[in-house]
């Protein structure tokens, strides 16, 4: 019978432990990089309108970056109708908004600085 090296068995052992120790660790990268790029953010805009009755504003925006949503006008509604008296056509904002039950939903407007 036919004795196996010991350095062989020794080395293939290391070589196996140091190669799904770095996989792991870019697993973990990559899943550390996919949370942070899905997190929500405050977007730039230009409010175009508000309808204060229905609670819902027209904002020029930028990229949308956690909903995938390039730049565009478009209609969002207010999640507290208050939030729309401190505003007026022609500021500039910064908001965060929610894609919910199909709309889009403005959480938080702020004035931008």
């Amino acid at each position: 019978m036919k004795q196996t090296n010991p350095m062989l068995v020794a080395t293939a052992i290391a070589l196996s432990s140091l190669f799904s120790g770095a996989v792991f660790a870019q697993a973990s990268s990559d899943q550390k990089t996919m949370e942070m790029s899905s997190k929500p953010g405050l977007t730039d805009g230009e409010v175009r309108k508000i309808d204060k009755e229905a609670g819902k504003l027209t904002i020029r925006h930028g990229e949308i970056k956690h909903l995938e949503m390039p730049p565009m006008t478009m209609v969002f509604v207010a999640k507290d109708k208050s939030m729309l008296d401190k505003i007026k056509a022609g500021d500039k904002v910064r908001f965060m908004v929610i894609h919910e039950n199909g709309q889009m939903i403005v959480t938080d407007l702020q004035p931008s600085k």
